[in-house]
């Protein structure tokens, strides 16, 4: 694929680099909101992989109110305006997966019944699903979870909350 953009002559080769030295730490597991104004990224902090959330305009590092604990984090995800911030992280002995709703404040701790592990996420652009890979007695899955009762949806602006059903003429 990269070939083929090379020979087309429609990608480019430079690299953008943030303001601020976003590229200057050791990071990992990096997620970028879907209207590209955020960056969650996995650091070392104290000995421990803690999530950071940057504005990729200024290279500010943006408050998390919910993530200072329960550490280590892995696999974060965005939402589309960056509203929702899903990662994985330990409590005990247990890992789950945690939702930050930066909007209204609030955490979505989302535990897994029957001992199965989160293991990587990825959270749909309208936070309206997450695909979970689990780690159930030796066996690795992906499985689907509905947040729609949980959380609003994260939609880009200007785009209708619902579409117009359109009927079909006979």
């Amino acid at each position: 694929m990269l070939l083929g953009c090379l020979a087309l002559g429609s990608c480019t080769n430079t690299v953008e680099r943030a303001p601020g030295g976003i590229l200057q730490r050791s990071q990992q597991d990096p997620a970028l909101s879907g209207n590209g104004e955020m960056l969650a990224v996995i650091v070392d902090q104290r000995g421990r992989p803690t999530v950071q959330l940057r504005d990729i305009q200024n290279g500010k590092i943006l408050p998390l109110r919910h993530f200072s604990r329960h550490q280590p984090h892995s696999s974060p995800s965005l939402s589309w305006n960056g509203r929702y911030l899903a990662v994985i992280t330990q409590r005990g002995n247990r890992r789950l997966m945690i939702i930050e709703d930066r909007l209204s404040g609030r955490v979505h701790p989302l535990p897994l019944p029957g001992g199965r592990d989160p293991v990587r996420l990825s959270l749909a652009p309208d936070a309206r699903q997450v695909a979970l890979q689990v780690a159930d007695q030796g066996h690795w899955r992906v499985e689907l979870f509905d947040l729609s009762q949980i959380l609003e949806p994260d939609k880009p602006a200007g785009l209708q909350s619902s579409f117009p059903s359109t009927e079909l003429g006979s």
